[in-house]
């Protein structure tokens, strides 16, 4: 049984470790998790890309926003925009296009200015996930020294990729071109490291003790997973992920 293998393989893990599956046809679900929530590092990522698309359906922005990047909005690694010149043109769709594919924390920090953390944080709430929470910028190191950070939890992350599976998440076009983009995600060491021949919408979080990953597998029988881990030996926790998403696929294949 997948219950009891993941059961076995977060028993030899260390730190904070969470794990949500869900067949999407059978409705069948496991659920572990040692925190009620989790530090997010890049996962929150996906709760920013909720709020742009929530935003461009009510009307507030278009896809083709235009946004001039400018020196001072530019944070470390990882992404792109840290590297190029100042002055450059981009639209909202290319900035949360940049932010999920390669995680990119300049377009991130320029989104959450422009959509409001007020914003993001209500409509999480409204979607139902009240654990969930976008607390400060990227490399806002003095919010970090405060001890104030994003947390996500992973069942609700679970929740909203049901809503995101069933075009549901905002509306059918948004949850399209969500879904679009999660599956041009680029960093793909953990979920798809086994079954990266099957298409796999998916958003990635790792920071010092920290790894996570939250998709939808687009196998014959889809299922939902999502991983969680603070404090973690991230190496060892990695190969679990993979693990489990190999067998979480052989099992729901049955």
């Amino acid at each position: 049984m997948l219950d009891n293998y993941i059961k076995d393989r977060l028993s030899k893990l260390e730190g904070k470790i969470g794990v949500y599956y869900k067949n999407l046809s059978t409705g069948e679900k496991i659920f572990s998790s040692r925190s009620e929530k989790f530090e997010a590092a890049s996962v929150i990522k996906f709760t920013i890309m909720i709020e742009a698309l929530n935003q461009i359906e009510h009307g507030k922005l278009s896809y083709d926003t235009k946004v001039i990047l400018k020196d001072e909005y530019k944070v470390p690694s990882c992404g792109a925009l840290n590297y190029v010149h100042e002055g450059l043109e981009f639209t909202i769709q290319d900035l949360y296009t940049l932010m999920i594919i390669i995680s990119d924390n300049t377009a991130t920090n320029m989104l959450i200015n422009i959509l409001g953390m007020d914003n993001i944080n209500k409509t999480l709430e409204d979607l139902g996930a009240v654990k969930t929470k976008l607390n400060r910028l990227l490399f806002d190191s003095d919010a970090s020294k405060k001890g104030i950070e994003n947390y996500i939890a992973v069942e609700e992350m679970g929740m909203l990729l049901e809503k995101l599976y069933k075009d549901e998440l905002i509306s059918k076009e948004a949850s399209k071109e969500m879904k679009r983009v999660m599956l041009e995600q680029q960093i793909n060491h953990k979920i798809p490291f086994y079954i990266s021949d099957i298409p796999i919408a998916h958003k990635t979080g790792e920071d010092d003790g920290i790894t996570n990953d939250i998709g939808i597998v687009f196998a014959e029988k889809p299922f939902i997973l999502c991983f969680a881990a603070n404090e973690a030996n991230v190496p060892e926790t990695e190969r679990a992920y993979q693990d489990i998403a190999r067998e979480a696929y052989k099992y729901t294949m049955k």
